[in-house]
């Protein structure tokens, strides 16, 4: 047998150190002893203290002869569970689902039975908990899945995800005892969702106990090299942080401000975490101290602010008011930056003793469960709407792997904060742009914006946007929504309703497109559409797999099903004694421009407005447009693969249309520029450049340009050849 290495040696002694700590944090803060955990009830009624007895000795039986790993009686699991939701104020349903959340999966008890003995509040709860277990597997796909659930009992009862919340602190403070490979799977998700959700529902406590378990338990090595680094420099900063404290100390008293003073370390992730984004050495991280200042009153806060301001210089621009402005997760408190005594750098929090309670247990209080909605703080409702949102987002993702990816956007926020023209706050992700603020307002009005203005100035709709700016979104019902959107847009409640709404639109496109191609068809048989009755049809579209007429439509539209196919059909059916005959010809396909998502532009000529133009039908991409003299429209004709089908440029066509143009060049320095620079001062857009080069003088530059349509193309190409290097140009057939 090999001995171990070093590094493995190092890893599970600082494990067994581990351990030990997680066992006193077990004792300590999970009390396997209910009369332990009733101490903490002193906020609920006697009445509400004997059912949570009553769900305790029912746990405790359905539990009976199980035990966990770390040696304890299963039952300790459970009311550990309960007794971190104790130290949050939750209320007394709440603690009973954490004493039965693991009695539906570990014992015969059904949830009808839960609800006869506790309240059906209590076995929905425990039932949603328990649905939970398996969030997590190997295949992207059922985790996805899974985690849909997760937010769809989270919408329905935030309860259930407290608990489970809970139930994921408690086994991480008891990880030690799991296998290598289960101890850095288990702590991977914490970090990954579990972290950020306690965050992002404002649970300060939470979210850093999570961080910091998860850390030590995936990187047990960086984690002890942190904590060792922290104590060896904690000794000559002690001294400073109590000479920082007294002084604030005094000038709070000075000022007659009734406050305290909290020096605070930093923890190892969060150490661990700025190293690495910041790329700074550890020495640098440490040189900052941090302190929370809690007061009694609002104005206390902005006072104290104006103290600490005269008692040290503030650093420039890194004042942060969230209280005038919360953070997403209802976080509220003035943060300030300044250079303490000895030219020491300094953070200062400052906030009230309410906003102290909101940053630790955030939407967790036990004040959330009131009756009616108005009694929620402003910021407990910023957080309990997010939650509500996930319902929003889990109709609109097409599967749950685009949910889980929007979720996944939503759940780390660095945001911006600009006004709506009324002056209305609006916080956003940072690198949000006017299009996530105009679905951030309404769904209708991102789904009709067609331009905007920021700081009363017309702007890109993909610009991102800076605090402090206004935004004023410009709409039109004729308004379509551009798939290019999803290219820069970065709210999952844009994403997803512009994914929506693209899919309506294709599918409205397909329709529309089906409907000219089939009536096309059925022209050399003297009918139309209008003139077949669809109720003796239904054999048809049963046979051709479709259950409606727009159906059908759609599926001609999208190139899925040829149109004289249908129209064959159709026509013997509607009448017995129709003769199939061969149908073609028929009126040419008109094209408007706008129909992006089911009529698309062959590259291979880059068809623009004024040139005479053919189509064919490709299966998922709908109709495909060429110049008639294309190369590849005459092999397909020749092979007889598909229909050519004519098509016409109407009179009002609109948009931008992409062609590539071959130009040869005597070789020099700056011809690129000076092409560009061209094409731009014809009002045409550069798509693309490249050079294929032929010879040590010549050289030939392939560059796709956007067109309006073909006399537009002309001026461009006139300006092209009077640059003095251009040899000749013409467009590019493939």
């Amino acid at each position: 047998m090999t001995s171990p290495s070093r590094s493995e040696s190092n890893t599970q002694s600082y494990f067994v150190g581990l351990l030990a700590e997680q066992a006193r944090l077990t004792e300590n803060a999970a009390p396997a002893d209910l009369k332990l955990l009733t101490e903490k009830l002193t906020y609920l009624t006697d009445e509400q203290i004997k059912l949570i007895t009553s769900a305790h000795a029912y746990a405790s039986r359905a539990h009976d002869g199980q035990w966990r790993r770390t040696g304890h009686e299963y039952i300790s699991h459970p009311t550990a569970v309960a007794s971190i939701l104790a130290d949050m104020r939750m209320d007394h349903q709440t603690l009973m689902a954490a004493l039965l959340h693991d009695v539906i999966e570990d014992s015969s008890t059904s949830k009808s039975s839960l609800g006869d003995q506790f309240g059906r509040p209590v076995a929905e709860i425990v039932d949603g908990v328990s649905k939970l277990t398996k969030i997590f597997s190997s295949r992207a796909e059922a985790q996805a899945e899974n985690f849909q659930k997760m937010a769809l009992a989270m919408a329905k009862d935030i309860r259930v995800i407290m608990v489970k919340m809970a139930d994921r602190l408690h086994n991480m403070r008891t990880i030690g005892v799991m296998s290598p490979t289960q101890r850095k799977r288990i702590a991977r998700e914490t970090l990954d969702f579990y972290a950020p959700i306690a965050n992002r529902l404002g649970i300060h406590s939470m979210k850093t106990e999570l961080e910091e378990l998860g850390f030590k338990a995936l990187y047990p090595l960086r984690a002890n090299r942190i904590e060792r680094a922290v104590k060896a420099a904690r000794g000559h900063r002690t001294e400073l942080m109590e000479e920082i404290t007294s002084t604030i100390t005094a000038a709070l008293n000075r000022d007659s401000i009734n406050g305290t003073v909290h020096a605070r370390e930093k923890l190892t992730y969060s150490i661990y975490r700025k190293m690495k984004t910041q790329h700074k050495p550890f020495a640098e991280i440490m040189d900052v101290f941090g302190f929370r200042i809690v007061v009694d009153q609002v104005d206390a806060c902005y006072r104290t602010l104006g103290m600490v301001h005269n008692l040290f210089k503030p650093v420039a621009g890194r004042f942060k008011d969230y209280i005038a402005i919360p953070k997403a997760n209802g976080y509220q408190s003035l943060h300030t930056s300044l250079f303490g005594m000895h030219g020491v750098p300094i953070e200062v929090q400052i906030r009230t003793k309410q906003m102290e309670a909101m940053a630790e247990n955030g939407i967790a209080g036990h004040w959330l469960y009131r009756a009616g909605e108005d009694d929620f703080e402003p910021s407990q409702r910023r957080a309990r709407q997010w939650v509500q949102d996930l319902l929003e987002l889990q109709r609109q993702a097409g599967n749950p792997l685009e949910f889980i990816e929007s979720l996944k956007l939503d759940l780390f926020p660095d945001e911006v904060y600009v006004f709506t023209p009324n002056g209305d706050i609006m916080a956003l992700p940072r690198g949000a742009c006017p299009i996530d603020f105009a679905y951030a307002v309404h769904t209708d009005i991102g789904n009709t914006c067609v331009a905007c203005r920021v700081d009363r100035s017309l702007a890109p709709l993909s610009q991102q946007l800076q605090s402090g700016q206004s935004v004023e979104i410009i709409t039109s019902n004729d308004a379509r929504v551009n798939p290019d959107w999803l290219t820069f847009v970065v709210t999952s409640r844009a994403r997803s309703a512009i994914r929506v709404r693209l899919k309506n639109q294709q599918g409205d496109q397909s329709v529309a497109l089906g409907r000219k191609l089939l009536n096309r068809a059925l022209g050399n048989a003297n009918t139309s559409i209008n003139d077949l009755d669809f109720r003796r049809l239904r054999r048809v579209f049963t046979e051709l797999g479709v259950r409606k007429l727009n159906d059908l439509l759609a599926a001609i539209g999208n190139g899925d099903l040829m149109a004289y196919v249908a129209a064959q059909k159709l026509l013997a059916a509607d009448n017995p004694d129709y003769e199939a005959v061969q149908i073609e010809g028929g009126g040419p396909i008109a094209i408007r421009g706008g129909e992006g998502l089911v009529i698309h532009y062959g590259r291979c000529c880059g068809p623009a407005p004024g040139d005479q133009i053919v189509g064919h039908m490709t299966p998922g991409k709908g109709f495909v447009v060429h110049i008639e003299t294309c190369p590849n429209i005459t092999e397909l004709r020749r092979r007889a693969t598909r229909e050519i089908i004519p098509a016409r440029w109407t009179s009002n066509t609109e948009g931008e249309f992409l062609t590539t143009l071959l130009i040869n060049v005597n070789r020099r320095k700056g011809i690129l520029a000076e092409i560009a620079a061209e094409v731009t001062a014809a009002d045409a857009g550069v798509d693309n450049m490249h050079v294929e080069e032929r010879s040590a003088e010549v050289s030939t530059i392939v560059i796709g340009v956007t067109i309006k349509n073909r006399s537009h193309l002309a001026r461009v190409m006139r300006r092209l050849r009077n640059i003095q290097a251009v040899i000749n140009l013409a467009r590019k057939a493939f």
